[in-house]
């Protein structure tokens, strides 16, 4: 696994990947920072590893140039199998928009109903998987919202999470540009 650090103008974010994909992107000083960095990263590849973060680095400067990027980084994402449902349903989420953490409980249940498995999830469970997202930004948790709409719960801070969502919906509103 390897770092590289990028200065964004909501702070320094550190990046984070193995051979398989991108398994971190954290702001400086948020909740759950580094997690993965002693995850299960593959040992070889080092050089996939760094085109990685090459692209990542790519990636962020558009999107932070106001741009829409043509690509999402490949993602290695490590997790419960809960979180990564939860991570998956977040990826859903159509830029410039957002759902609550019922939402994604509801999607959550849908999507197991439909493959036959009536197991429930609950909003404060899907908060817990929210909040331990390794790849913020990139899998949006950013865009999830407490139940009466109000910004709550983002692990890189309420002031980027809001600076996130305005960025969003002005690109949206903008000749119908999308991020």
């Amino acid at each position: 696994m390897i770092t590289k650090s990028y200065r964004s103008p909501l702070g320094m974010i550190t990046l984070a990947a193995d051979a398989r994909g991108l398994t971190g992107l954290w702001f400086e000083g948020q909740a759950h920072y580094g997690a993965t960095l002693d995850g299960e990263g593959v040992p070889n590849g080092l050089g996939s590893a760094s085109a990685v973060l090459d692209y990542t680095w790519a990636w962020l400067d558009t999107f932070f140039a106001g741009r829409a990027p043509a690509y999402t980084p490949p993602l290695h994402l490590i997790g419960t199998p809960f979180q990564l449902e939860v991570w998956g349903v977040l990826q859903g989420v159509p830029r410039g928009s957002t759902v609550t953490y019922s939402w994604v409980a509801d999607e959550i249940c849908r999507r197991r109903l439909a493959a036959g498995d009536e197991r429930s999830t609950s909003p404060r469970a899907v908060g817990g998987a929210v909040g331990r997202n390794p790849v913020s930004i990139i899998v949006p948790c950013h865009r999830v919202v407490g139940a009466n709409g109000a910004l709550t719960g983002y692990a890189g801070g309420l002031d980027r999470k809001k600076w996130l969502l305005d960025v969003e919906k002005r690109f949206c509103n903008d000749a119908g540009a999308r991020l």
